[in-house]
Parts: C-alpha cells; sequence; structure tokens
C-alpha cells in the first residue's frame, strides 16, 4: 500500500534533490535555496532556509553521523552545514569555479567528492576543510557518485554517459561507455559478495542513464589493489600471506593459477623463490606462455622489493617511472618528474598532470637542481 501522507511546497522554483538522515529532510532548487523538515511532524526548522549559495543548488546530502549536510550549486561552491543548528561550517570553491552538479560523503565522513560540469572532481577533507585530491574526466559534466561501502574507491557518472572508478588516492581505475546518452545515477549495494571459488569479494553497482537502461556492474577490489602495489610491496612481499597473493595473482591477469598457488600453499616468501623448473615440475604448470609470464612479473616484484629495502627516499622517485629520477624537472603542477618521463607523458596523455589528471596550466618543465644535487648526495651516500 501507498499513502501520501505530507506535502511541501515551500520552495520557489524547482526542487532538484532532496536527502534523509535520522531526524531531518533536506531539500534544495533552483531558488537557490537548502530547506531543513523535521521528520517528527515535516516543520520547516527554525534556521531554514538556508541561504548562502547565490546560484541554483543541485545536490544536497547528509553525513552518514547525520551531523553535517553539504549542498553544491551552480556558484561553483559547495558548502558544508551544522545539521542540527544550520549554520554554515565551510564554503568550499571548486577548482575553476566550475557549476557543481553533485556531492557525495564517504562512508566514514572523511571526505566530501564534489563533481562539477567542467569535468572536475575533488575530494574535499571534511575535517580541514581544504582540498585533498583532485582529477577530472575527459568528456562531459559529472552528474553522479557513489562510494562503495568501504570506502576506498567511488565512481562517478557523466553526462556523456562514462562511468569512471577512482580509488581514495585520485587514481583512475577504470573508465568506460556505459550508457548511450548521460548517466543520471549510480549506487553500491551496501553488502559485499565473495566469489566462493578464490574468495576474493567484489561489490555491485548500479548505474541508470537517459537511455533508458539500468546496467548493473561488478566491482572487484583486485583492481584497486593493482593499482596500489606500490604500497603493498611497502609491507614487502616476504610477508604476503596465500591470499595476498591469490589478490596478487588477479591484478596481474592470472586469475587461472589462484587454485594451483592454493593448493600448493604459495605465500609471498615461497612466491619469489619460484623458478622455470618449480613452475613446470612442482606445480605442473603447461603453458609456456603462462610460465614466462608468471616468471617477468616476479622479477618485477624482486626489482621493486630490491628499491623499496634501499630505503629510497619517495621525494626521489619518479610519480609516473616509480624508479629514482636521473634528471628531475618541476611541471606546472607543482610536481617533480623525471623529465623523459614527463615530456613522453605531454605527448600522450593530452598534456595532463599525471597526478591530479587536471590540464597543466603551462607545458613549460624546469629544471630541479635542488632535487637533483640532493639525489646525488644521496648516491655518493648510500652507493658503493
Amino acid at each position: 500500500m501507498v499513502e501520501l501522507i505530507h506535502t511541501i511546497a515551500d520552495h520557489s522554483d524547482d526542487v532538484n534533490c532532496c536527502a534523509f538522515s535520522s531526524t531531518l529532510l533536506a531539500t534544495c532548487s533552483l531558488d537557490k535555496t537548502v530547506r531543513l523538515y523535521s521528520l517528527s511532524d515535516f516543520a520547516e526548522l527554525p534556521p531554514s532556509p538556508l541561504k548562502l549559495h547565490t546560484y541554483a543548488v543541485h545536490c544536497c546530502c547528509f553525513s552518514p553521523s547525520g551531523h553535517v549536510l553539504a549542498s553544491c550549486s551552480t556558484d561553483g561552491t559547495t558548502v558544508l552545514w551544522s545539521a542540527p543548528s544550520g549554520q554554515a561550517l565551510a564554503v568550499m570553491e571548486q577548482p575553476g569555479g566550475s557549476p557543481v552538479r553533485v556531492c557525495r560523503f564517504s562512508p566514514d565522513s572523511t571526505y566530501l567528492a564534489s563533481g562539477a560540469a567542467d569535468g572536475s572532481v575533488v575530494l574535499w577533507n571534511t575535517q580541514s576543510y581544504k582540498l585533498h585530491r583532485c582529477g577530472s574526466v575527459k568528456d562531459g559534466s559529472l552528474v553522479a557518485c557513489a562510494f562503495s561501502p568501504s570506502g576506498n574507491l567511488f565512481v562517478t557518472g557523466s553526462s556523456c554517459g562514462d562511468l569512471t572508478v577512482w580509488d581514495d588516492k585520485m587514481r583512475c581505475l577504470h573508465s568506460e561507455k556505459a550508457h548511450d546518452l548521460g548517466i543520471t545515477c549510480c549506487d553500491f549495494s551496501s553488502q559485499p559478495v565473495s566469489d566462493g571459488e578464490q574468495g576474493l569479494q567484489f561489490y555491485r553497482l548500479a548505474s541508470c542513464g537517459q537511455d533508458c537502461q539500468i546496467k548493473i556492474w561488478v566491482v572487484s577490489f583486485t583492481h584497486v589493489l593493482a593499482r596500489s602495489m606500490e604500497d603493498q610491496l611497502k609491507q614487502f612481499t616476504e610477508d604476503w600471506s596465500e591470499e595476498d597473493v591469490s589478490v596478487w595473482l588477479c591484478a596481474q591477469g592470472l586469475n587461472d593459477l589462484v587454485g594451483i598457488f592454493k593448493i600448493n600453499n604459495i605465500d609471498g616468501k615461497e612466491l619469489l623463490n619460484l623458478t622455470k623448473e618449480s613452475l613446470a615440475d612442482d606445480l605442473k604448470i603447461e603453458s609456456l606462455g603462462v610460465r614466462s609470464k608468471l616468471l617477468r612479473k616476479i622479477e618485477e616484484l624482486r626489482t621493486k622489493m630490491n628499491s623499496l629495502s634501499s630505503g629510497i627516499p619517495d621525494e626521489f622517485i619518479c610519480p609516473i617511472t616509480r624508479e629514482l629520477m636521473k634528471n628531475p624537472v618541476i611541471a606546472s603542477d607543482g610536481y617533480s618528474y623525471e623529465k623523459e618521463a614527463v615530456e613522453n607523458w605531454i605527448s600522450k596523455k593530452k598534456r595532463t598532470s599525471p597526478m591530479t589528471n587536471l590540464a597543466l596550466p603551462s607545458l613549460v618543465l624546469t629544471p630541479n637542481r635542488t632535487l637533483k644535487m640532493a639525489i646525488n648526495r644521496w648516491l655518493e651516500t648510500h652507493q658503493k
């Protein structure tokens, strides 16, 4: 049974969004206001309407605790409000001032994601109210956003129909044309689903669009682990469990070997000791191509392990190659890179920053002589 129990008609223009907390209902409108209502009787609360935006308000959402309300607007800002008092806590301006179409809190309320008409997406720190990280998509406005229940990745949807998966470091993990027309909404399932055979977890993601379709996706956290393997390597591969090895195999596209490795109880230490003889004789891997690929990946692990165990300062490592820089330069995004690597990046990646994914304000590369001297001093001290 469906029964109408109340109608609210306080806004003077189109109502774009509504959101619930455990005690409140929030609404926002083209009339530039955000309104708050009590769920007990739907009476508008004394601080309402909240007036700070100078243009239409497109989206509003509560933090998981319900204590903070966020709203975003054509005026290029995302505002954080105290839900109990209606007081404005912070006004956060989107880089470039583009109209902000969507905003969402992370599950632990640490971050707020805001997506804008120019394709930029920002993660804001909700404690400091400062920009944490930012990125961008190549086409269309960002109109939809959703965090995974664990909060270690989120998805954005664009008016061009692109669905993009990001990790919490704003690295683009996956992007594809999901709908022929624009995406209108996306959301994660609240509970993970386990793969009975491999024991890995994944979440279902639903996206809907202007093409009259709803699509269900599977998002595996293997993708996140594959892109953040440097962080895992810092824990040293020798300490990997059998499950860690299984995740690594999947990240390398070697899913078919998971069962074999589990049967033989291959952990991180044994992984690094595998040879072409043991792969053929002990693990009975028949395909020469698979054995060659696996050995190549293991050798890459050993190389990275050697680099990490040598204690190279992170600021000496090029963000693109993940290798010690020989000729560091400063790009217009403020980050230092190996000169040849960033020149190749600029020519192939349409002049975007490798660290932020935003367009580089300038293509000028300035030699970082101070960093180069520091690297040379470090090499003199640590290499014989």
